[in-house]
Order: C-alpha cells, then sequence, then structure tokens
C-alpha cells in the first residue's frame, strides 16, 4: 500500500553542512590535528544520516568542508561550498584551540552550533568558549555543545548527551531551513472571525522566511465546474472512499436530514475538493497534459487552510473530509507524507502543526480546546470519578473533522498506540484507523452538507499540545504542553460528547504537572491556553520545539520540559540565569526576527 518517496515541492532539501576547525599553525600543530578533527566530522555526518530523516522521507545529506578550517581562507571556501551544494545548517567541531574570528561561520540566516570536544590534550571546550563568545559579540546567535565528561584524545566516538543535542540541533535547525522560501496558502480567508486566520504577512515573512498565497474559495467552483483535476484519479478516489469510508450516525432531525441522492453527490464534492486542494498546495503534472499549465505548478505551498465557513458551507459540503484526509498518512493512493492543512484557514495552528510535523515526521491533530473537566463535573453529570491519570480532570480536545485519522491510535510502537513517520505505517495499521472511525453526516450549521471524522482517540500516547499566538506589542509566542491522551469509561466519554458533539473526533487530554505555575493543575493549564485552538503532535517534543522556537526567535511563554532538557543559542544566558523564561523573551527581542533584515528591531 506504501507509495515512493519523493520530494513534492521539486526543490532540493536542505543538507547539514559540517565545518571541522583546526589551529592553523603549521610545524607540527596542524598536522597533529587533521585527522582527529576530520574524523570528527565524519562521526558527526554519520550520526546525523543515520539518525535522522527528511519528513518527506529522503535520507538527510551531510556536506563536509572539503578540508579542515584552520583560518579565513578556508571558512571563505566552505561558505562557499555549502553555499553551492544548499546547505541549511551548520555545525562546527573541533578537538582543540582555533582561533575563533578567522574560522566562525558567519552566515546570520543559518542555524549553527559548535561541539567542543572535552579533552584534556587540546582545548577544545577553550576554543568552544571564545569562538560562542565571538558569535555572541556579533550578535550571531550560536548553540554550544560540549559533552559532560572528558574524552581521550582521539576517542572518536560522540557520547550520549552530544548525540541528543547534535541531533535535537540538527532536526531543528532542517526545519527552519526546510520552510524557509515556502509558502502557506489561505484557500478563501477569515473563518467566523478567527483572529489566527488572519495569515500575517509580517510574522511569516520576517519570522518563518516564507511567503503568502491567496486563493479564493470559487476556485474550487470553477475547476469542479470545468473538470479541471484528474478525472481517473477521482474515480479511483471515490471507489476507495465507498470501500474504506463508512458512514456513522445521521444526529439531523428528519427535516434537516439529507436524502440519500443528497449524501452521494456530497461524497462526489468532497472527493473533488480534496483532489483540487492538494492541486493547488503542490500542483499536478496531469493538468498540464489536460491544457492547464498554470493550474499544474501549485502553490509551492508546504502549509495551507481552508476557510470553509460560513461562505461555503452554507452551501457546499464542509472541508472536514478534504482536511482530515489530507493531513492523514495515506489516501486511496496509498501511505505518503501527510499534508499539513488547517481547518478554518487557522494560519496560526496551522505553522504549529508544519513544525509539529517536521520535528516528528508525523501527522498532527487539530483540535478545539473545548472544555476542562474537573473530576467534581464528571462526577455530576454522569454519576462516575475519573481515575487512574485522569482523575485531576482532562481536557476535551475536540473539532468536526480536520484531525487526521493516524489520531485514532490505531498505529503502535513497542505494542502502544502511537502516531508515526509514514514509511513506518503498515497497511494493517491504514485499515485499523479507517475502521476506528466512522463519516457522520454534518450537522445543523453545516448548511450545505458533508461529512465529519468520529473517532476516539486510544489513550496511552505520550502527545505535546502547541499553539503559536500574535501578541500585540510582543509579536509570535509558544506555548506547549507535555501530557498524555487518556482513555475514560465509554459511558462516562457517551455522556460528555454528546455534550458537545458526538459526529466528532474526541482526544481527552491531561498534562503533566509540575506542582507549580500554570502546571499546578489541569484546570490552569486550560485556563492559560491562548486560543481556542491547538495542535498535537505524537510524543514529548517540548524540548524540540524550544530548540526550535530559539532558532525563530519566538519565546516559549508556557511549557513544562524539565530544565535541563531546554537547549538554546547560549547568547541566551547572557540575558539571565536565574529566570531562564523571561532571558528567553529578552533574547528574542533584542535578536529580533531571524529574516527581518537585520539583526535587532
Amino acid at each position: 500500500m506504501s507509495t515512493p518517496i519523493v520530494n513534492r515541492l521539486n526543490v532540493p532539501m536542505p543538507k547539514i553542512g559540517i565545518r571541522p576547525t583546526v589551529d592553523g599553525r603549521r610545524g607540527g600543530i596542524r598536522e597533529s590535528l587533521e585527522d582527529i578533527t576530520m574524523n570528527m566530522a565524519h562521526a558527526v555526518a554519520k550520526l546525523l544520516s543515520e539518525n535522522i530523516r527528511h519528513s518527506n522521507g529522503l535520507p538527510v545529506e551531510c556536506v563536509i568542508a572539503d578540508s579542515c578550517i584552520g583560518g579565513v581562507a578556508e571558512a571563505a571556501q566552505t561558505a562557499e561550498k555549502f553555499a553551492r551544494e544548499g546547505v541549511g545548517v551548520s555545525i562546527t567541531v573541533t578537538p582543540s584551540w582555533c582561533y575563533p574570528l578567522e574560522t566562525m561561520d558567519t552566515d546570520p540566516l543559518i542555524p549553527k552550533a559548535i561541539w567542543g570536544f572535552n579533552g584534556t590534550d587540546r582545548p577544545g571546550a577553550v576554543y568552544l568558549a571564545a569562538v560562542l563568545a565571538a558569535h555572541n559579540q556579533k550578535g550571531l546567535p550560536a548553540f554550544g555543545i560540549y559533552g559532560k565528561d572528558v574524552q581521550d584524545f582521539g576517542d572518536d566516538s560522540i557520547p550520549a548527551d552530544v548525540q541528543e543535542k547534535l541531533i535535537r540541533f540538527a532536526k531543528a535547525g532542517l526545519a527552519v531551513a526546510t520552510i524557509r522560501g515556502k509558502a502557506y496558502l489561505s484557500l478563501g480567508s477569515v473563518s467566523m472571525g478567527i483572529a489566527g486566520c488572519i495569515a500575517d504577512e509580517s510574522f511569516f515573512h520576517e519570522y518563518l522566511g516564507m511567503r503568502n498565497e491567496y486563493v479564493d474559495m470559487t476556485e474550487f467552483v470553477r475547476r469542479m465546474e470545468r473538470g479541471i483535476y484528474d478525472k481517473e484519479e477521482y474515480e479511483k478516489a471515490l471507489r476507495w472512499v465507498k470501500e474504506h469510508c463508512r458512514e456513522g450516525e445521521d444526529v439531523n432531525p428528519d427535516h434537516q436530514k439529507r436524502t440519500r441522492e443528497q449524501k452521494d453527490r456530497d461524497w462526489e464534492t468532497v472527493v473533488k475538493m480534496t483532489l483540487i486542494a492538494r492541486d493547488l498546495m503542490v500542483g499536478n503534472p496531469k493538468l498540464a497534459e489536460m491544457g492547464y499549465g498554470e493550474e499544474a505548478l501549485g502553490h509551492h505551498a508546504i502549509a495551507a487552510g481552508f476557510q470553509g465557513q460560513r461562505q461555503w458551507t452554507d452551501h457546499y459540503p464542509n472541508g472536514d473530509f478534504m482536511e482530515a484526509i489530507l493531513t492523514s498518512s495515506f489516501d486511496w493512493n496509498g501511505i505518503r507524507e501527510p499534508y499539513i492543512m488547517s481547518t478554518e484557514n487557522d494560519a496560526l495552528n496551522a505553522v504549529t502543526m508544519l513544525l509539529g510535523h517536521l520535528l516528528t515526521d508525523a501527522a498532527q491533530i487539530f483540535a478545539d480546546v473545548r472544555t476542562y473537566w474537573s473530576p467534581e463535573a464528571v462526577k455530576r453529570v454522569t454519576g462516575k470519578e475519573l481515575e487512574g491519570m485522569a482523575a485531576g480532570g482532562i481536557i476535551h480536545l475536540i473539532n468536526s473533522g480536520p484531525a487526521a485519522l493516524d489520531g485514532t491510535g490505531q498505529q503502535t510502537k513497542d505494542g502502544a498506540p502511537a502516531m508515526k513517520p509514514f514509511w513506518e505505517i503498515t497497511g494493517e495499521e491504514v485499515e485499523k484507523c479507517l475502521q476506528a472511525t466512522k463519516w457522520c453526516p454534518a450537522v445543523d450549521f453545516f448548511r450545505g452538507g458533508g461529512f465529519s471524522t468520529d473517532f476516539q482517540t486510544k489513550g496511552g500516547m505520550p502527545v505535546t499540545m502547541a499553539r503559536i499566538n500574535l501578541v500585540k506589542g510582543l509579536g509570535p509566542v509558544l506555548q506547549l504542553a507535555e501530557g498524555y491522551t487518556v482513555d475514560i469509561p465509554q459511558d462516562v466519554h457517551d455522556i460528555l460528547d454528546q455534550r458537545t458533539n458526538q459526529t466528532w473526533p474526541t482526544t481527552w487530554f491531561v498534562p503533566n504537572l509540575t506542582g507549580e505555575g500554570v502546571f499546578k493543575d489541569v484546570y490552569s493549564v486550560m485556563n492559560n491556553w491562548g486560543s481556542n485552538h491547538c495542535a498535537l503532535s505524537y510524543g514529548h517534543i517540548g524540548a524540540d520545539l524550544i530548540t526550535l522556537a530559539s532558532m525563530l526567535r519566538i519565546p516559549v511563554s508556557m511549557h513544562n520540559v524539565p530544565a535541563e532538557k531546554c537547549f538554546r543559542p547560549s547568547a541566551w544566558s547572557a540575558f539571565g540565569t536565574a529566570d531562564a523564561e523571561g532571558a528567553d523573551f529578552r533574547a528574542c527581542a533584542a535578536y529580533g526576527p531571524l529574516y527581518a533584515g537585520g539583526r535587532g528591531r
């Protein structure tokens, strides 16, 4: 059921550049270091190429400098090679002292890290401290990597703590490089007055390096009525839908229920919408064969959002099927990389989903942060007490259908429910996801009909809830909460679910509590959430999000990640060590957006 691993945006994927630096003094010093330093570079390249893939499944390529860098001439030659090779992330390695200003990477747009070998024979750690000071003095933030334990000179192994930081840095840096130059595609405009739908040009350009593209929803009508989609694929998709997408309960009153004929037409429409939305994002060469060369190109969109409500959904079927299938890791063509498609054109949630996807390689759950259910409230309305991990209360994450079908939790890792990179998903797991999902006729306020997904996320998955918000006078700010999906008794679920909408997918979420601040209890997490939406990623990726946010100069206002796991550029500590959260805000404000055209505001 698998499909080939492809790069669907047709531009080269960014590479990791590795810079081995040495003491440039000849006559025995440099010569004694060349092989050891280059071995470090090759060891890092091997580590990263074996442990990281791009989110599209392609292997990560590492580019090593042609020679060790002992001075400015070789630094310049390496910079030219990296530019020619498409390097988007830079890692400098050394076991020894080098001349910092002559050997450092000065590209202001490429995320950079330095691993200074912790050894006593040649002071790589001294160079690390000196070159980080140079980066900080020049306003070029860099991540410092320094192993906890002293190693013997010539030891080419990479300690576990160094490996963790190298991989975290590289994966986050690749995310920064991957989104640069891509587009966010608004399909429609603002939905129901939600401010997150405003695709803020300054935010996308200055913080993410992205373009904004806009297409009115009438383009769907034009393409449907004029047949600007792959007819053969449409027939294939419709057959797949009829075989695999089970209809669920129609809860509308009799006078609002659509006839069988209307529902069949709705299925035809939503399948066409899915094909059209995908083609609008990434193009389709089949359209060129049909005489639509411009449409065949797409909008180079790495993420998109569909407005839907209300101008579309008052007349046409809703976008729930389109959003749910595109954001899942499979469709009628097989298993493939998820697309990032935000419901209600919530651009900020789309960006959060995109960052989560690039860090985990897996599908994302889009949801409303709908309700905090206290233990007392649950007992009052159900007569039952919450137990286990849910005993302190639960947050109901639910929306009408854009949650990826991966969110059913029917995939497994080591026997536990999971959401996996598409290349790890089996055909049997796809079938389980589909069987766990029902497609319910849309409720009354979707006046044009359509179908919403209905499933319950399996409990026991480690997940991270996240959201980027824009705040006047502050700019973008990220908040996140690591926690777990939980199961509750089915009869309790049914009562709580029916008080909202039983035809929508539900994820019961409990954050990890620290006993302090906004993580003192579940209610405080809900009460301090900055928007009506969130993105949910598989795994506890809070530390990875924090590293990525610092690269983009986006402060983190709320998180429950242990302090020892937070990894930011070394300059951040100069803004304060007693209050890491405040230092993060000060550092991001001082450096300003990554792509603003200058350092600082």
